[in-house]
């Protein structure tokens, strides 16, 4: 049977999905045709490029697509044969149309084992996951494995926590196994907080059982009979359909009482959070689920020996546990087999920023950050020149352009000075002012730390101000000396890890780009042309044609002239604006 398989993940829901949907339905209906599915699916991750409709089993990839082309769609394609040249996606690098989306780099380059589901099933029916192998997993440690062997699987697979720590799954499962207690909890963190990210969403949005599933292999295997997902307030389409997976697989008799009536006994609840970033720290979520103030607590003892309301508690986010029904269905060997030594299997990325194709990728662990950018992501948009790229979130580092063909595993990017983190890349080219990113980072995560430890709370204020300091031209000599020296005892000194990674971009700025900070310190110049404070406006005498269309902008009256004259700007009334610049057709302004 023909399908015709559209995106109703977030992205492609607000540039028009759903009424694209209702338009297929509607015409296939006025033509009586029958053998024709049309189908909601979850996110395809190429999100700038919706909405996404993908023709199955032809493996045509239409994007951008409106109302008005799916009678032609119908027409041509599905009973015609034709393919609809005009909303096929257009190659970047080769400057033509591709017809399947398998042909295109950004699909091409992946490896998607976590969202080989996602783009292809109906998320809200639980008959396609089970038809693509969904609950197997489950089934096969109920019946054929004990608990032990089922913790020395995932051990043995080498997955490490996709949270941001990297911590090993299977050690983390066996401390909580062997903890003492007669109650004890599985937690899902979906708390996604890192600006521009946006991978968990996408998983609990377009294939919400994988999880689901993977919480329960660990709650057999861990020994607890229920389970928490704390998910974002703010992800209202992934909570309706984590309710909507939650109540089929109870009904199907996968969740709950003596599942596949082996005696295990496993149910999940939905905790809504309301978006602390705070509450991705284990402990502090734990406390938010408790009913409390989202703060965290110290450490030992840890949520393995002393979690949820005082009892044995294991924590993986979104990622880690969907990776799990894959490892037990296919083995640990052949998961292990892919990725580094230290870093196995695939990792999803949110790629962002100055790049062509932007959206939610997944690659093989070691695979470069050129291959990512350039291959899949296109380059840099505009033909600009790379310069750096942001990897981790706000508790990351920037690293620079000799630094792209560093692999992407947990080790390599500590010792570069960033970190995996959850999964955000944000690339920037050479209109990106260092400094000011390291800014805007630092800005983030002060703001939201919870304040209960003085390290954060102040310290990440005190290099704030010195950062903002630098910005606006008031940077002195034995600034930078006096970041780097509160940025260490910040990382050293603070309760959780919000704080003790907070001082990373500006660690990671230092290191690659201190030349940057020197030129806003000593120069007063912002190289990138960013910080307005920084900026003087002038006027070419050799481009002005004295048309006078930048005076007529110009909100403060700083620009004079005769007409047919070159005209000038007082500096002392410019207030740095740029629409001038954005005016003259010329090229007569520029700025520096």
């Amino acid at each position: 049977m023909r399908k015709v398989l559209i995106c109703a993940g977030t992205g492609c829901i607000s540039s028009g999905s759903p009424k694209v949907t209702e338009k297929f339905r509607e015409e296939l209906s006025k033509r009586g045709i029958t053998d024709i599915e049309v189908y909601n699916t979850g996110c395809h991750g190429f999100c700038e490029q919706g909405p996404i409709v993908i023709i199955e089993p032809d493996k045509t990839f239409y994007c951008r697509v409106e109302v008005d082309d799916v009678p032609e769609i119908i027409e041509k394609h599905l009973l015609g044969g034709q393919i609809v040249e005009k909303v096929l996606f257009h190659e970047p690098q080769v400057d033509k149309k591709v017809e399947k989306y398998t042909d295109i780099s950004f699909y091409a380059k992946q490896q998607r084992l976590v969202l080989h589901n996602c783009g292809h099933i109906n998320p809200e029916r639980i008959e396609d996951y089970v038809a693509n192998g969904g609950y197997e997993a489950l089934r096969k440690v109920l019946t054929s494995m004990s608990p032990q062997e089922v913790v020395d699987e995932i051990k043995k697979s080498g997955l490490r926590g996709r949270g941001g720590g990297g911590f090993p799954t299977g050690l983390k499962w066996q401390f909580t196994r062997d903890a003492k207690g007669d109650k004890k909890y599985v937690v899902c963190n979906a708390d996604e907080g890192d600006p521009g990210a946006f991978m968990d969403r996408s998983v609990l949005e377009g294939d919400p059982h994988a999880v689901l599933e993977g919480m329960a292999i660990c709650g057999y295997a861990v020994g607890a009979d229920e389970g928490y997902i704390y998910v974002r307030a703010e992800y209202p389409l992934a909570i309706k359909r984590l309710q909507i997976a939650i109540k089929q697989a109870e009904e199907k008799g996968y969740l709950g009482e003596n599942i596949f009536g082996s005696g295990f006994n496993f149910r999940i609840k939905i905790k809504a959070g309301a978006g602390a970033f705070v509450c991705g720290e284990e402990t502090a979520l734990l406390t938010s689920i408790e009913g409390n103030r989202g703060m965290p607590r110290p450490r030992p003892p840890f949520p393995a020996v002393k979690g949820l309301w005082g009892k044995p508690t294991n924590i993986n986010n979104v990622e880690t546990f969907a990776n799990v029904p894959l490892i037990i269905k296919n083995g640990a060997d052949w998961y292990a087999s892919m990725g580094t030594e230290g870093s196995k299997g695939t990792k999803i990325f949110a790629l962002t920023g100055k790049v062509n194709n932007t959206g939610l990728v997944e690659v093989p662990m070691g695979i470069t950050m050129r291959q990512i950018i350039f291959d899949i992501g296109g380059g840099i948009k505009g033909g600009r020149k790379f310069k750096a790229v942001q990897i981790g979130g706000p508790s990351g580092g920037c690293l620079p352009e000799e630094l792209l063909d560093l692999p992407v595993d947990y080790d390599s990017l500590i010792k570069a000075g960033a970190m995996m983190g959850s999964g955000g890349l944000v690339v920037m080219d050479e209109t990106t002012c260092m400094v000011d990113v390291a800014k805007f980072f630092l800005r983030f995560t002060q703001k939201e730390s919870c304040g209960k430890c003085v390290p954060c709370r102040e310290g990440t204020k005190r290099m704030l101000e010195i950062l903002e300091k630098i910005t606006e031209g008031k940077g002195e000599p034995g600034d930078l000396e006096t970041l780097e020296k509160l940025a260490y005892n910040i990382k050293n000194s603070s309760l959780c890890g919000l704080g003790q990674t907070a001082p990373n971009p500006v660690l990671s700025t230092l290191r690659y780009f201190r030349h940057e900070y020197e030129a806003h310190i000593y120069d007063k110049k912002c190289p990138a042309g960013v910080c307005s404070a920084l900026l003087e406006y002038k006027i070419l005498e050799d481009k002005c044609v004295g048309c006078g269309a930048c005076a007529r902008v110009c909100p403060v009256g700083a620009i004079s002239g005769e007409r047919k004259q070159p005209h000038k700007i007082d500096p002392e009334k410019c207030i740095k604006c740029g629409s001038c610049m954005e005016k003259c057709k010329f090229g007569a302004i520029v700025k520096g």
